[in-house]
């Protein structure tokens, strides 16, 4: 038989600043993602390689670094409040899903961005990625990081 706590309940305003931390954290880990994004996307673009493989290999060299820095730091209360099992496999099933859709925006945005509006590679990405940040913030506090 199991006891279990009442949860306590958060004042609208401290949610709100948690949320900002958060947010605030999730960028500055975003910021090494898109360091490595970039620097790669950059190298492949001017290697000759079209944006939109470019963008495939250069948006999944962030992927695991920022699976791993969010779990530990950006949403490390998550971690804790679930499962190990689950936080580990379900988790990961959401942040891939999730990735998947980001990516897949980030690339029409990247094909619209470059063969209809003409803008150069490197704008476009630089455009592409303020949209999908605001994206990927949203679906990793509100999914792949929730609080069960």
């Amino acid at each position: 038989m199991s006891i279990e706590q009442p949860r306590q309940q958060i004042s609208p305003k401290k949610q709100k600043l948690g949320a900002l931390k958060q947010f605030v954290l999730f960028n500055m880990v975003g910021l090494l993602n898109t360091l490595v994004d970039f620097i790669v996307y950059s190298i492949l673009v001017w290697a000759g390689l079209y944006v939109l493989p470019a963008q495939v290999i250069s948006y999944s060299a962030g992927m695991a670094n920022s699976y791993a820095l969010n779990s530990l730091i950006t949403f490390k209360g998550a971690s804790k409040k679930e499962g190990a099992v689950k936080a580990g496999s379900g988790r990961a099933v959401r942040f891939i899903l999730l990735n998947a859709a980001v990516l897949g925006v980030s690339m029409l945005l990247l094909y619209e961005l470059t063969e209809t509006a003409g803008l150069g590679p490197l704008t476009a990405k630089l455009l592409a990625t303020v949209v999908t940040v605001v994206l990927n913030f949203a679906g990793s506090k509100w999914w792949v990081f929730k609080e069960s």
